[in-house]
């Protein structure tokens, strides 16, 4: 399996930061409270900042006022629950 890290200080790869995304995450602070990536000597933050991109994000409004985004484990916990 080729993995490709983001974040060598935690250990997360281009796939779980894709993954926080899809969850909701839209800028490098909330993949940090997801998953820490970012938050130690901060090497990732632009890589992190290029795989988000600059497009629209579907929680922005929220982001915007100041409410986190969702994190995966939210996610799946609201899927359960459904």
């Amino acid at each position: 399996m080729n993995r490709v890290y983001v974040c060598s200080c935690f250990g997360v790869t281009e796939k779980q930061v894709k993954e926080h995304a899809d969850a909701g995450a839209c800028t490098p602070r909330q993949i940090a409270s997801a998953c820490k990536a970012g938050t130690d000597c901060g090497s990732c933050v632009r890589r992190i900042q290029a795989i988000l991109g600059r497009g629209n994000c579907p929680r922005r409004e929220l982001v915007d006022q100041g409410m986190p985004a969702l994190t995966a484990e939210t996610v799946a916990e609201l899927q359960e629950a459904a």
